[in-house]
């Protein structure tokens, strides 16, 4: 339950560029509140690199609405004949990409997992 006078999701996303890829650090809540400024950060990003790592660590929540925009940038990013991939997830958000299959179809090749 949240509590009174707190926002109902809180979200941020931060891009940069680091050796020749694009990294996308998200934090907070990936759900129906964040999905126009996430589905915009992910898709923004594959646009502009061949490569886009999304880094999980700081994500709270992640519901479908975040399954469906990571799922949306991978697309756009295979027709660019490009990469998008998923690093450092814990908790209940690498449980929902793992149920959802999201976990195996978007791993970095350098994780060890699986």
């Amino acid at each position: 339950m949240r509590k009174r006078g707190l926002p109902m999701s809180s979200f941020r996303a931060r891009t940069s560029r680091e050796q020749g890829r694009t990294v996308v650090r998200l934090a907070g809540e990936c759900d129906f509140a964040a999905r126009e400024r996430l589905t915009g950060t992910l898709l923004a990003a594959v646009d502009g690199a061949p490569v886009v790592v999304v880094d999980l660590a700081a994500v709270e929540f992640l519901d479908s609405t975040g399954i469906h925009a990571l799922v949306a940038a991978h697309h756009r990013a295979r027709a660019a004949d490009g990469r998008l991939y998923l690093v450092n997830a814990a908790g209940a958000v690498a449980a929902l990409l793992e149920l959802t299959g999201v976990g195996d179809l978007l791993r970095h090749p350098g994780d060890g997992a699986g």
